[in-house]
């Protein structure tokens, strides 16, 4: 994850410059949703997405989403699933 984006690991399938929506599990148990165009992807093993539409309370989560990352060396800080 990064703040323009990130990549969803799943089999489902999508198409370039699709808008899809997910949710994201935070640490503390909270969910934030996301929207995303798919950029690229991979039959079988997932596609990237840049984010849209992005208000000030999302980019907040995001930026600490990615700051317990690296201080937990790179260990999963948050949950995506799929919508």
């Amino acid at each position: 994850m990064s703040e323009g984006g990130c990549y969803l690991d799943t089999v489902g399938e999508v198409r370039r410059g699709e808008i899809v929506g997910f949710r994201v599990l935070l640490p503390d148990g909270d969910w934030l949703y996301l929207e995303g165009e798919v950029r690229h992807h991979t039959a079988g093993l997932g596609f990237g997405v840049q984010f849209v539409d992005l208000d000030e309370g999302q980019e907040r989560k995001i930026e600490l989403v990615i700051r317990i990352a690296e201080e937990t060396g790179g260990a999963t800080a948050a949950h995506l699933v799929e919508e």
